[in-house]
């Protein structure tokens, strides 16, 4: 059962808009400000890989892009939907969050809104920290996908 302080209540609605901020970010600008969301000291264990550091991360989504820019069928159009967001606070500054992630990807198809089936859906585990300005930031991402959708 969820009890929170009123501090620890903002808390977690300032951590659920930097999880959407997350989400758009990789949504609309496929990464390319993702530094804005990240602390610099961030693990991003992400395709197998950690990318530690704030550069490393926004290295990742650069060449992410540039290699999907080059297919075929260009940038897919991606959106992440969020759901059932979990909070534990560690310290009133850092907390353990959770939540369920279903990806929508036209990646791998001509892109376009003829698509319904999501790619994948995920449980997503962070970290994050509330730095000396007072904004929440993501320390650590990892996640494990449930179901993963197969193209052909």
């Amino acid at each position: 059962m969820a009890k929170f302080t009123p501090e620890q209540a903002v808390a977690v609605a300032e951590i659920q808009q930097l999880i959407n901020e997350w989400s758009f970010e990789l949504d609309v600008d496929n990464g390319a400000n993702i530094g804005s969301v990240i602390t610099e000291d961030c693990s991003y264990l992400v395709r197998g890989g950690a990318r530690i550091g704030r550069a490393a991360v926004a290295q990742f989504y650069k060449e992410r892009l540039e290699t999907l820019a080059a297919t075929p069928e260009g940038v897919p159009v991606h959106r992440h939907m969020l759901a059932n967001l979990r909070v534990k606070f560690n310290s009133t500054n850092e907390a353990s969050i959770g939540f369920s992630l279903i990806y929508f990807s036209t990646a791998g198809v001509k892109a376009g809104t003829k698509h319904a089936d999501p790619a994948s859906t995920a449980d997503v585990r962070m970290e994050v920290r509330r730095g000396a300005d007072g904004e929440w930031l993501i320390a650590k991402f990892d996640s494990t996908p449930s179901f993963i959708r197969t193209i052909g």
